[in-house]
């Protein structure tokens, strides 16, 4: 199925896909959602130089929100997902982003993330549960989890040598 859906990204792009903000920024999502930060980062430079304007906003007259706030949750996507029951670190991160930090970014089941990396790799994340939802945490394949977590309590958690470590 993700390479049927890489094919037809592909054959959009091929055929004229991309060419408005929203467009890009369903591309950018696209392939973070593959974890291909590379194609996922090639086409957040492409929203940025072809249809952005100096003031940041998207170019498609008179002005589409769309490319703005869609080209925010692609990169976003890039950094961390929260669909099938887990949140997911760092899942597309591309190699120009070899260090750098997120923070307050909100995860589905109620969690907020801060996040920081260097050399393309996890430093750390501190979740903090918004609702004491259970936790399930993965990271480049190796996965905590949490059976619950306390509302308000931050937990932090580092990449040891074959899991993720919560201090």
């Amino acid at each position: 199925m993700l390479e049927a859906a890489r094919k037809t990204i592909e054959y959009r792009l091929a055929n004229g896909g991309g060419h408005t903000g929203w467009s890009r920024a369903w591309i950018i999502n696209f392939f973070a959602r593959l974890k291909d930060g590379e194609k996922a980062y090639e086409n957040v430079l492409a929203l940025i130089r072809k249809s952005t304007l100096y003031n940041l906003f998207d170019n498609h007259p008179p002005f589409q929100i769309d490319g703005n706030f869609g080209g925010t949750a692609g990169i976003t996507e890039m950094l961390i997902q929260s669909h099938a029951g887990e949140v997911e670190l760092l899942p597309a991160l591309p190699a120009a982003w070899k260090t750098g930090y997120i923070r307050g970014v909100m995860a589905r089941g109620g969690f907020e993330a801060d996040i920081e990396w260097e050399n393309g790799k996890l430093i750390q994340a501190k979740i903090t549960s918004k609702l004491g939802n259970p936790l399930k945490l993965s990271y480049h394949g190796k996965a905590i989890e949490l059976k619950s977590t306390e509302k308000g309590k931050s937990y932090t958690f580092k990449e040891g040598a074959s899991e993720l470590i919560n201090d």
